[in-house]
C-alpha cells in the first residue's frame, strides 16, 4: 500500500461515524450490511450515512453492490490488511510479530509492570 492511499484510508477512519461503519462492516463479513441497517445502527440519518460510506469507498476501504433496491456495503479485507501492513511495516525491528505482546517495547512494558 502507497503512502497516499494510507493518508485516504487513515482520513476516512478519522471520523467517529465512518469508524463505527467500517467495524460493523468487518463485524458482518464478506456479506455486508445494507447502507440503511448501518444508518439505523449507528444512529445517523440515511443521508449521512451515504455521506460517510462513499468517504469510506472513496478511501478503498468498502466495496459496494446492489441487491434489488438496496445497497449493500462490505468491507475490503485486502484494503484493511494493507493499511495494516503498512502500519505494523517496521514492527519488532522488521521481523514478523507472532505475539502482540512481543512488539511492546521493553520500556513500556517495564512501566506496566
Amino acid at each position: 500500500m502507497q503512502s497516499d492511499q494510507v493518508i485516504r484510508a487513515l482520513g476516512a477512519l478519522a471520523q467517529e461515524h465512518r469508524l463505527a461503519a467500517f467495524r460493523l462492516l468487518i463485524q458482518a463479513g464478506a456479506e455486508g450490511i445494507p447502507a440503511g441497517v448501518l444508518a439505523e445502527r449507528i444512529g445517523v440519518p440515511p443521508s449521512s450515512m451515504s455521506f460517510h460510506l462513499a468517504q469510506l469507498a472513496n478511501a478503498g476501504l468498502v466495496s459496494q453492490r446492489r441487491e434489488s433496491r438496496s445497497i449493500i456495503y462490505a468491507a475490503d479485507y485486502a484494503a484493511m490488511g494493507g493499511l495494516m501492513a503498512y502500519l505494523t511495516e517496521n514492527c519488532c525491528g522488521g521481523v514478523p510479530c507472532d505475539d502482540p505482546a512481543a512488539c511492546i517495547p521493553p520500556s513500556i512494558m517495564e512501566t506496566a509492570l
